[in-house]
């Protein structure tokens, strides 16, 4: 059992220690006060905020769409023979299926060698035609991507902004500034 002294030096220094954070919230609460008390020079001013929709101006600006039709025509030879290269891989493998039980055992194989390099082949020119046209379209919209950010820094010159975000998950329509990006652009 305690001692009354020891009872008493407990019940002292617990009373102290309420003591102090009472006082030390007292303290915080006495500092926040006088920082809302005294305005900053910044915080009297609003910050300007603008949004640009990257994505939309890669998709509906002017520039972007000749670019898309110039690539498009650049690749429309190349994907017709792709096409056709399909067509008669689909074709020839309509026919062997059709001849197969009637075909001899290495008449069979050999088709099958035949259409199996033919596939390949295939595969092979649609993943260069994808690499090239991927790189020739990274090609044409980096400059627009170029041309576009020029824009955002002169709008936002002219017209004060502070910050312009590109990518954001949800934006009011009156922070949106992609319409003036793309008139800028020529449409």
């Amino acid at each position: 059992m305690k001692s009354q002294f020891a009872l008493k030096l407990t019940t002292l220094s617990r009373n102290i220690g309420r003591a102090n954070r009472a006082l030390t919230l007292a303290a915080v609460l006495g500092v926040g006060a006088a920082i809302v008390a005294v305005p900053a020079p910044a915080q009297a001013q609003a910050t300007k905020i603008g949004f640009v929709s990257t994505e939309r101006i890669l998709r509906d600006s002017k520039p972007a769409k000749a670019a898309q039709a110039k690539i498009e025509a650049e690749f429309k030879k190349r994907d017709t023979e792709l096409q056709n290269m399909a067509n008669r891989l689909r074709s020839e493998a309509q026919k062997f299926d059709k001849d197969a039980p009637v075909l001899s055992e290495s008449e069979r194989i050999k088709r099958q060698r035949a259409l199996a390099d033919l596939d390949s082949d295939l595969q092979r020119k649609r993943r260069e035609f994808q690499e090239d046209f991927n790189r020739r379209r990274n090609e044409e919209f980096s400059g627009i991507v170029e041309k576009a950010d020029a824009a955002i820094k002169q709008i936002a010159e002219q017209q004060n902004y502070d910050l312009i975000i590109q990518d954001a998950v949800t934006v009011s329509p009156r922070v949106d500034i992609t319409d003036q990006v793309m008139k800028a652009l020529g449409g």
